[in-house]
């Protein structure tokens, strides 16, 4: 994109591509993934040098080597995420984010779940150790990270409780949680106390501004508020927290998905997605020349599942 603003901004070229200099590798990327955040960035709401290739997550297959690479090879089916440039159909990559695909797990599901899932996994298990006992509420489980991480959290054995943003996705979130709402129903509060008395062990906020509030009421004294989202915007304070031991943690998945816990993430992302717990998640999928529409139904919540470019 030459600038900021609407999905037109994002155009096709084609580019001659260098030669991999040490340390990197030529790939072939027949899978891209789509996230929110994406739309974010192309509206300039973090910046980023223009002209830019947006983007940070795919898989694809290894057609060349540079010097000093060990460990991959040509031919090697690889996946990587929060690795700038990703929407090409071919690119010259660093071989420090890659990570080798199992034989059992596709491009396309490895580019459609490895940064959402990234993501889950890091409320899990890094805002918050989930525990089995926990009882946790899903602010924005209608989304995709919210879709993944009602049903992971739930196959792990917590309680989960799913609010869906529009009456559209019910069925979706009842389907992944133990205990579904619909954003803005009367007494949303009240009907969440009455599962969770005490008030939950965590929320998973996934919204911030428009949702902060019901997480606040929602929460037990001394549980965690695990910000995971800004779409409407960043949250007000809200000091009774501090009074209250409520702990509000936030950040980047890249700050907890990082060196060791990378191996651990997507080790027990593939085990997840082998059992099953995901397989009522629909795929949104997307060709390559079409990125203007798929970032239009992103930014018009019209998406059908989890999106995917297909190169």
């Amino acid at each position: 994109m030459q600038s900021a603003g609407g999905p037109s901004v994002l155009q096709v070229i084609e580019k001659d591509l260098r030669a991999p200099r040490a340390g990197e590798v030529r790939l072939i990327q027949d899978a891209i993934g789509l996230n929110f955040v994406d739309t974010m960035i192309r509206k300039g709401q973090y910046p980023m040098a223009l002209p830019a290739v947006p983007g940070f997550e795919a898989a694809g297959t290894i057609t060349e080597v540079g010097s000093g690479v060990e460990g991959l090879s040509v031919g090697d089916r690889v996946a990587y995420f929060f690795s700038e440039g990703a929407y090409a159909t071919e690119r010259i990559i660093p071989t420090a984010p890659l990570i080798r695909l199992p034989a059992d797990i596709s491009n396309e599901t490895a580019a459609t779940f490895l940064a959402k899932g990234g993501t889950a996994w890091m409320g899990m298990r890094g805002l918050h150790d989930l525990k089995s006992a926990d009882t946790v509420l899903v602010l924005g489980a209608s989304g995709s990270v919210g879709a993944i991480l009602s049903r992971w959290a739930k196959s792990l054995g917590a309680t989960v409780i799913g609010v869906a943003g529009s009456p559209d996705k019910f069925d979706k979130v009842a389907a992944g949680a133990t205990h579904a709402l619909r954003a803005g129903e009367p007494d949303i509060a009240a009907k969440i106390r009455a599962i969770a008395p005490d008030g939950v062990d965590v929320v998973y906020d996934l919204v911030g501004r428009a949702t902060f509030a019901l997480g606040v009421s929602s929460v037990r004294d001394g549980g965690v508020i695990a910000a995971m989202g800004a779409a409407s915007g960043q949250p007000a304070p809200a000091p009774d927290l501090v009074r209250r031991g409520v702990d509000v943690r936030s950040g980047g998945t890249p700050q907890y998905v990082r060196g060791p816990a990378v191996e651990i993430a997507t080790s027990q992302l593939w085990d997840a997605l082998r059992s099953g717990i995901f397989d009522d998640l629909e795929t949104a999928r997307y060709p390559f020349d079409e990125i203007a529409r798929a970032h239009d139904d992103m930014d018009n919540r019209r998406l059908s599942g989890l999106p995917v470019l297909i190169a």
